[in-house]
């Protein structure tokens, strides 16, 4: 009864359009370790045991947030379900990104440049790649799933399906586009029948973890922050293009709003707290927002 009714549950979340993939696999396993014990419905005992069995502080709260909010959903049905407090709470603390320098980017370009063409294009695919990611803050997942007919004409991308299951238009910058279009000419050429616009060494999609394994090779090459504990990682790249255009932003009393809507927007975020996360992770953007915002007030009390 009980795996049915997350069953249920999942099946109505996704669709809503949530992907779930991790919820699901949680869910189900909580499902099946209830059933074992014999219980029919959510009870607080069975949900702290399991999330106990998680490796860490943090993985145990969002097992237990994850039951409680499966119980919250079934109690409105049901009184019987229990639904448990939170005795897990983990604050979530984010990385602090790594913001790369505009001559590391164009190292790491050069650097992808110097790969072992073990396969046509190669080189040109991972350069192109990274260039696009700095460029327009594409999420690595984004950038993988691009097909040819998602390149638009007039310098735009079309974004389909994203993290979460949101499209948008991406604008290129010139320069971006003149780049893009030029790997596009070689990419053509190629006699396959994958539309992805960039390949593997087997002309699929390439995997999240090949171009991982790849992109450490390519920033050993580039020697970028060898002596950092936690190395910069491709991702960081989105990290930066957002805090550069942060920086970029005009500190003139609405401006400031404005610009912040584009940038999340065009970034794909689901809410503005996601945007705003790179002022606390720059120090300097916060100070000078701050600044900003005393001289303004003070035109007002004038």
């Amino acid at each position: 009864m009980l795996i049915a009714s997350v069953e249920r549950y999942l099946l109505i979340r996704q669709t809503l359009g949530y992907k779930l993939r991790e919820l699901s696999g949680s869910l189900r396993a909580y499902a099946h370790f209830a059933a074992e014990r014999g219980d029919t419905h959510v009870r607080t005992s069975t949900a702290l045991d399991w999330a106990t069995r998680g490796p860490s502080l943090h993985a145990r709260h969002i097992r237990l947030r994850n039951v409680a909010r499966l119980a919250r959903f079934l109690h409105v049905e049901d009184a019987a379900h229990e639904v448990p407090a939170d005795y897990f709470h983990a604050p979530m603390q984010r990385r602090l990104p790594y913001i790369y320098p505009p001559e590391e980017i164009a190292e790491l370009v050069r650097a992808a440049n110097r790969l072992r063409q073990s396969y046509p294009l190669r080189r040109q695919v991972y350069a192109t790649l990274l260039g696009l990611i700095a460029a327009t803050g594409l999420r690595i997942s984004e950038a993988l799933n691009l097909r040819l007919s998602d390149v638009l004409p007039d310098g735009v991308l079309q974004i389909r399906h994203t993290k979460f299951r949101k499209s948008r238009l991406v604008p290129l910058h010139p320069t971006t586009r003149l780049a893009l279009d030029r790997y596009l000419e070689q990419r053509c050429r190629l006699a396959v029948t994958d539309d992805h616009t960039f390949l593997s060494a087997g002309n699929r999609q390439i995997a999240y973890g090949m171009v991982r394994y790849t992109f450490r090779s390519i920033r050993q090459s580039a020697g970028i922050a060898p002596s950092q504990t936690r190395p910069p990682r491709i991702h960081d790249l989105r990290h930066t293009f957002a805090t550069r255009a942060l920086e970029q932003c005009p500190l003139r009393g609405g401006a400031v709003a404005r610009h912040f809507v584009a940038l999340a927007t065009y970034m794909g975020h689901r809410d503005m707290a996601s945007t705003y996360w790179y002022l606390q992770a720059t120090p300097e953007l916060m100070t000078d927002i701050a600044a900003a915002a005393e001289a303004l007030f003070g035109e007002e009390e004038r």
